[in-house]
């Protein structure tokens, strides 16, 4: 491994069930209903996809912007002072700093929301820079976000390990052929045995890679 990414919500931040009611409650905060399903149907967009498919689906007369802003505004106080890290996460980083590995952040979420949490968990130190899905125009849907990662860190895919609990993403780095670490998370809970058949190495906690040599072995050995 000569470079790591980590995507945030559900895989160093323990945050999904605040982004699972996100869309539900700023659609309330405007006097709308959200529909059950909501979440699921938000789950792997970027935000700015997010919103449109907000507006459209809830014919909202807001611009793309204000309900990004909106949705922002619901959830950004929990990342400012409530939102922790995984178990482990800060340790293991940490290892991998004093590895000699270059790290970034890949994430779906809004830099705007982010980056205090970061520096309020003390983690923000360690990685090289940040990578959001709206500033670099695609969801991880596409690869790009990734390569753009590879670009910025110049390592070649195949030596960076790209740390995610989704599994489209993970299928989406894997395709791009990165290494792949699935971490648990409780909202994909379903797709477990999925992620553990694609992933390169699946872990339920950072405790169990918190000895460096075992992140550069695959499941396989």
């Amino acid at each position: 491994m000569k470079g790591a990414t980590f995507d945030l919500d559900g895989t160093l931040l323990d945050s999904m069930p605040i982004w699972e009611k996100a869309g539900e409650l700023f659609l309330a905060g405007i006097g709308k209903k959200a529909e059950p399903n909501l979440s699921a149907m938000l789950f792997s967009m970027s935000m700015k996809e997010g919103a449109v498919f907000l507006k459209e689906r809830y014919n909202l007369t807001m611009e793309v912007d204000d309900i990004i802003a909106g949705v922002n505004h619901t959830i950004e106080e929990q990342y400012r002072r409530q939102i922790l890290l995984k178990d482990g996460a800060a340790s293991f980083l940490k290892k991998m700093q004093q590895a000699g590995i270059k790290m970034v952040v890949a994430t779906a979420c809004d830099r705007c929301v982010l980056e205090e949490a970061l520096v309020r968990l003390q983690i923000m130190h360690y990685f090289e820079t940040i990578f959001t899905c709206t500033e670099v125009g695609a969801s991880k849907k596409s690869p790009h976000i990734y390569l753009k990662a590879a670009e910025y860190l110049d390592v070649l895919p195949k030596d960076i390990w790209v740390f995610e609990d989704a599994l489209y993403a993970i299928e989406t780095a894997k395709k791009a052929g990165f290494k792949t670490v699935g971490v648990f998370d409780p909202s994909n809970k379903k797709d477990k045995e999925k992620i553990l058949h694609i992933s390169d190495l699946y872990i339920e906690s950072f405790f169990e890679v918190l000895t460096l040599p075992a992140i550069i072995k695959t499941k396989n050995g």
